[in-house]
């Protein structure tokens, strides 16, 4: 397998966490963004999006981090990460919703601006962030795992923009549930960390 990526995304991240977590040897091909190159036309022809993350596992490319998640646990077998009951099928899903959605507008976006520059929004995207935190705080009151009493790739795909708040000036001071939880994805076997980036709260 090859995963096409960048350090400093947290997209990217979660598929390379996941990847490590599970022991999947993998390729890692750094998309330099800087010079556009996830907009080349090469790059195009593997993922017409333009974007990173994308896995190629032979004649199949998965591009979207969460894509990439569910492909892997689906064809290396690994149930627990995508349990197959529907109840708990359901709560995957549903927080893998919250990483595409409220994650990625709340306390990815607010990183985009102190890291990237982007011009975006800070103090809704700030504001954003604290409303999905506390829902996850709350959710994590009395479970340790955010969609079973065991890690899925929900929590993977929370974990990355959520560790990495700080860096767009979201606290995460209020909020012990989720700080805990960060601990325990980062006590797991094969964790791998995000790359760090001193600005924001994190300077």
């Amino acid at each position: 397998m090859k995963l096409y990526h960048h350090p400093l995304s947290g997209h990217a991240h979660r598929a390379r966490l996941f990847l490590s977590l599970i022991g999947q040897p993998v390729e890692l091909i750094e998309v330099d963004l800087a010079s556009r190159a996830h907009k080349h036309a090469d790059f195009l022809k593997i993922n017409p999006f333009g974007q990173v993350p994308v896995l190629v596992d032979g004649d199949v490319a998965v591009p979207d981090s969460n894509a990439i998640l569910v492909y892997a646990s689906k064809k290396l077998g690994k149930t627990d990460w995508l349990p197959e009951s529907p109840a708990e099928a359901a709560a995957v899903q549903r927080w893998l919703s919250v990483a595409a959605g409220d994650i990625a507008f709340g306390p990815a976006a607010a990183r985009l601006v102190t890291v990237f520059a982007a011009t975006l929004d800070a103090d809704a995207a700030i504001a954003r962030a604290h409303v999905v935190l506390k829902r996850m705080d709350d959710a994590l009151a009395d479970r340790n795992w955010i969609a079973a009493d065991h890690p899925t790739i929900a929590d993977v795909a929370l974990y990355s923009y959520t560790a990495r708040a700080p860096e767009g000036f979201v606290d995460l001071a209020d909020y012990r549930n989720v700080r805990e939880w960060l601990a325990r994805v980062e006590a797991l076997p094969g964790f791998v960390d995000f790359q760090k980036t001193p600005v924001g709260l994190a300077a």
